[in-house]
């Protein structure tokens, strides 16, 4: 079941962009001028403020304007020079002079500003003495106490601003109300705007979250009122392109005087140049519907008393606020479609004269531009139905374009799952419950909705899908009603084993409400998942947790769907264990927080990578930071570090063999300098999941469910053949290329040399969007598909992005040659800054004694005379060979945070036993970094320099098979110089 299309349309890539360019005019202050009478007379009807403020707030409209009130006309001239407003109402009778002459006085200092003449009757004003020139008011409304009025003059007068830029730039749809009479168009003005805010927040789906649906609602239609008939045409002509329909009076001036028939004139006119623009004419004079039937236009009666359900039912049957209804070209109906999704399923059903009779009108058009879906709109405007060379090419030109949107516009978006409309398809980014995302999950999003706003990375790299897999996250309130409906929270405390947390929850029941949703997931979805931890705290900024909790990964191929369910419900149970056991717990306590305050939400996501025989992976899998705590050479540390590696990402994360380079540099590989080098560093196994002739009852115990397999076994498959090189024994030489005779030797070269995929400058880019939205740097778990057809698109997968702690303010920490004479220990590759003096205690692997072959029983020694340590409160300095916290146990002794979760400050000896690389690719690495733990590497031959013998020498406190642990009568001082990355530690 392929979930993914590789030729994503590039026009819904800023989809959202454009509506935070739209309404940019915003009517915010109002100057309201009236007498204490009609001030009053308003405030006997309610509170001006208060009915704006609950009209827009009844409509779900944001920013309602503030109201500012002056009785007099010379006040509020002077105001106007004190302060900014972007509307002024008056009403007719003020101090000191009419309403007419004050508009005049504000024209002359605000031509610009929009004046409204608000009147309690039309007697008042009307008719207006020849020597009073109007040009001071731009519209005339009579007040009867509807507050509606209030926001549609606001609307109004935001619409003639914003109209010419947002038609330019949006292709927003225009609707020309024509009407000369306050009265009326005091009366339509309102039901029409409440109309258009109501049908246009009524299509817009329910998956958008709320900040969508209110940009998107600056894309509704502009109403523009004209009162005569030139002006009508010159609007009609000057947004030509753009109208969604024509509203008409029949009687309305023309050429100065009011004639009879002219809105039946201007309608006509207007049909001949848009025979399939929604026409609607008015009248109190029922014989004008024969008028009307000859435009032709609709027809509705100012004096039926069924005018309300009469307009409403234009908006739904006309301007495609309604169901799409499908017809023959005789108007016969044969389907509706309710929303875009039954949309796309009933065009694959309607006969071929249905679809071009719609195609033909721009129905479709009209009808998804009704639903602020621009782009698409615009597209399917600007094709004409003889632009295809058969029904069937435009019925596929539709559904793909639709289908595509609706895809599109769930990215960035968390959408609710919802069995019955949940389509694996377009929906990318879901979840379960009403809590928490989790931290990990929240970072997901957020990249995903960073994405979703850069169109330019996706321009940039357009030879690339750049995507977030596809994500459900059952939230926080899964896990707290499992636990509570189990009575697991007594787990919370130090007395249970991990074996002991995990039988409890393993023999624990998931909620009912939890199944059920979980089933119908893995009845629609039948592809390999990833089932991963993202717990409250988890990826929070400096205290990420990472690592700490467990991932499980499950093929969900059964042919059995109650198969599949149990795998699912039990990786569940086992990331909920993982909450409690004794690493997390102990790292917990460390960042002085409590382990029974941590909430657990779990990630379902669609396991990146292909098939290969029997099993799947990607062929690239990595952690990307933005700043190198090792920097060599020309590389600085704000240039980043990538580690990658062949299969899923196990062997990163865990510290075992990768490649290592900066992403602005390449070609600098200091792990690979000689063949000899190569040899001795390059990945010689990889993770992958089987997908066939597995056991039922999978080995979630052994690798989260991976097999660990050689490169050599994979050698004839797709991504070693295309990533590795061959050892040339007789020449004692590696050449680029897994094409000929040899073992295989994963370089990386045709990414890192030959450029078949820009991960490099792709990771450089990603890298700096993220720590620019986040604010700090950051490291990126990634994957890649490359992709064996050049016809389709390879694939970079974000897995995660964590914030990293490194850009910490670094305040001067002076060492003088003195205390480098003095030191104990000297190192320059320190990480962290300042100065400790409160550890006494050194426990050291004895260089003796060491063995490659015994690091998994010396991490053990380590996490007994921690437990002992801890008890005591007193921090402690740990020293050994290789990478601490490596998987692999060759690479350096395999501690887990338990094990040395009372450590103060560690060494990393790099010395011809265990001579691997710095291990700041691993999750082990970036937790004791956020801690503030200072992690020196001392490389042994170098100018680095450490005391055995003076060490050596000191009170033993104990003594084990392969440590040992010694005690000084004062502390020592530890001395970090951040900036250089130098360090000493000089004893008492």
């Amino acid at each position: 079941m392929d979930l993914e299309n590789n030729n994503l349309p590039s026009e819904f890539y800023s989809r959202h962009k454009v509506f935070h360019e739209l309404l940019k005019i915003r009517v915010r202050e109002i100057l309201m001028v009236s007498s204490p009478y009609d001030a009053f007379i308003l405030e006997e009807d309610g509170s001006l403020v208060s009915r704006i403020i609950n009209e827009y707030s009844g409509l779900n409209l944001s920013l309602p304007p503030r109201v500012t009130r002056i009785s007099s006309a010379h006040g509020a001239l002077s105001l106007l020079k004190e302060k900014e407003f972007d509307m002024v109402i008056t009403m007719p009778h003020l101090e000191g002079m009419d309403a007419f002459s004050l508009g005049l006085e504000i024209k002359k200092v605000r031509p610009d500003l929009p004046v409204i003449l608000l009147t309690h009757s039309i007697r008042g004003i009307y008719p207006l003495p020849e020597n009073r020139n109007c040009q001071g008011i731009d519209k005339i409304f009579v007040w009867s106490g509807n507050s509606d009025l209030l926001m549609a003059l606001v609307k109004n007068a935001e619409d003639h601003l914003n109209a010419d830029f947002d038609t330019q730039k949006a292709q927003v749809r225009v609707l020309i109300l024509v009407e000369d009479s306050p009265v009326y168009s005091s009366y339509f003005l309102p039901l029409i705007y409440k109309e258009i805010v109501r049908q246009t927040q009524a299509v817009l789906e329910v998956g958008l979250n709320e900040e969508h649906r209110l940009l998107k609602m600056r894309a509704r239609p502009k109403i523009l009122l004209a009162e005569t008939y030139e002006e009508a045409f010159e609007l009609s002509e000057k947004y030509h392109d753009f109208l969604l329909g024509v509203i008409s009076d029949t009687r309305i001036p023309k050429n100065g005087k009011i004639v009879a028939d002219a809105g039946f004139r201007l309608l006509s006119q207007i049909r001949k140049q848009l025979p399939f623009l929604p026409l609607l004419l008015l009248s109190a004079e029922s014989g004008n519907r024969v008028k009307a039937g000859q435009i032709p236009a609709v027809f509705l009666d100012k004096n039926s008393p069924d005018f309300l359900a009469e307009l409403h039912d234009f908006f739904l049957t006309h301007l495609g606020f309604g169901d799409f209804i499908f017809c023959l070209p005789d108007g016969t109906e044969i389907e509706r479609a309710t929303d875009l999704r039954t949309l796309e399923a009933k065009l694959h059903q309607i006969p071929d004269e249905s679809l071009l009779y719609h195609a033909e009108r721009d129905h479709f058009s009209n009808w998804i531009m009704a639903r602020s879906e621009i782009a698409l709109a615009s597209k399917f405007s600007e094709v004409r139905a003889s632009d295809f060379s058969n029904i069937d090419d435009m019925r596929q030109y539709i559904i793909s374009n639709i289908r595509e949107l609706q895809r599109w516009r769930q990215k960035g978006v968390v959408l609710k799952f919802k069995a019955d409309h949940y389509d694996p398809y377009i929906m990318d980014f879901l979840r379960i419950g009403d809590g928490s995302l989790g931290g990990k999950a929240r970072g997901l999003a957020f990249m995903s909705t960073m994405l979703q706003e850069n169109d330019t990375i996706h321009d940039k790299y357009s030879e690339i899908n750049i995507r977030i897999p596809k994500t459900l996250v059952i939230t926080t309130d899964g896990f707290e009603s499992f636990v509570t409906q189990n009575h697991l929270k007594h787990f919370a405390s130090d007395d249970f084993t991990d074996e002991e947390v995990t039988e409890g929850f393993l023999n624990a029941d998931i909620p009912e409400w939890l199944v059920k949703d979980l089933e119908k997931l893995v009845a629609q979805v039948k592809i390999p998942l990833s089932v991963r931890s993202s717990s409250l705290l988890e990826d929070a900024q400096f205290q990420p947790y990472a690592g700490l909790y467990q991932t499980y990964m499950i093929p969900n191929n059964h042919p059995d769907l109650l198969v599949r369910l149990k795998h699912l419900i039990t990786a569940i149970k086992l990331v909920y264990a993982s909450t409690y056991y004794e690493g997390p717990k102990a790292f917990t306590r460390s960042t002085s927080k409590q382990p029974q305050a941590e909430l657990m939400a779990v990630i379902i996501q669609q396991l990146t990578g292909k098939e290969y025989g029997d099993y799947f992976y990607p062929a690239i899998s990595g952690v990307a930071q933005s700043h190198n705590f090792y920097p060599v050479g020309h590389m600085k540390a704000e240039d980043g570090i990538t580690h990658i590696a062949l299969g899923l990402g196990k062997t990163v994360v865990e510290g075992e063999k990768t490649l290592r380079f900066s992403p602005k540099y390449p070609n600098l590989t200091p792990q690979f300098s000689t063949v000899d080098d190569i040899l001795e560093n390059a990945q010689r196994f990889f993770y992958s999941l089987k997908i066939k002739d597995y056991p039922d009852n999978l080995n979630f115990r052994k690798y989260s469910n991976l097999e660990k397999r050689e490169v050599d076994d994979a050698e004839s498959e797709f991504p070693v053949k295309t990533l590795a090189s061959t050892y040339v024994a007789e020449e004692h030489r590696i050449r680029d290329s897994a094409y000929i005779p040899g073992p295989k030797i994963m370089t990386f070269a045709q990414v890192l040399k030959y450029n078949i995929f820009p991960l490099p400058s792709l990771l450089s880019d990603l890298l700096e969007l993220g720590r620019k939205g986040m604010g700090c740097p950051v490291e990126i778990e990634f994957s890649v598909n490359l992709s064996s057809d050049k016809q389709r698109k390879s694939d970079f997968y974000f897995l995660q992005m964590r914030p990293m702690v490194a850009d910490r303010e670094l305040f001067d920490v002076q060492i003088t040659p003195q205390e480098f004479k003095n030191a104990f220990c000297r190192s320059s590759q320190a990480l962290g800054n300042g100065k400790t003096e409160e550890i006494a205690d050194i426990v050291y692997v004895k260089p003796d004694d060491f063995e490659a072959k015994a690091t998994v029983k010396i991490a053990e020694e380590i996490g007994r005379v921690n437990t002992g340590l801890l008890k005591g409160n007193r921090p402690y300095l740990l020293i050994g060979p290789g990478r601490w916290g490596s998987a692999d146990r060759w690479l350096g002794i395999p501690v887990q945070w338990k094990d040395i979760s009372g450590v103060g400050a560690m060494i990393e000896l790099r010395n011809e036993k265990l001579k691997a690389d710095p291990s700041q690719g691993s999750h082990f690495f970036q937790n004791i970094t956020s801690l503030g733990i200072h992690y020196i590497t001392v490389t042994e031959g170098s100018d680095d320099f450490f005391d055995w013998k003076w060490v050596g020498s000191l009170p033993v406190i104990q003594e084990t098979t392969y440590l040992r642990h010694v005690r000084l009568e004062k502390p020592f001082i530890i001395k970090i110089d951040g900036k250089k990355s130098q360090c000493v530690i000089i004893g008492p």
